[in-house]
């Protein structure tokens, strides 16, 4: 249950999106896809996006508003929910 996640498992990283303009605006034509991007940058970004999530461009709408809106830790307590299933379906 991440905000950057979107509820199908598709992420909004930047650096895949195709090279050019944004029609959004969000991003800049060098923050988008180049040549010179290896595994490596790509799962830098992957690490960074989970690590510090941008919450003004949310994948899971959902999730930012109970992240934004989280007086109860209703948020902290569904993503532990969420990696405690993702760890019993490792291990099965």
């Amino acid at each position: 249950w991440k905000f950057v996640i979107a509820k199908n498992g598709d992420v909004c990283i930047s650096i895949l999106h195709e090279p050019g303009e944004d029609k959004y605006g969000y991003e800049k034509p060098e923050e988008r896809w180049l040549p010179v991007h290896t595994v490596e940058t790509i799962m830098i970004s992957v690490i960074s996006m989970l690590a510090d999530p941008n919450g003004d461009s949310p994948a899971n709408v959902d999730a930012a508003k109970e992240w934004r809106e989280d007086p109860r830790g209703i948020f902290k307590k569904k993503v532990a929910r969420c990696v405690r299933r993702s760890q019993e379906m490792a291990f099965d």
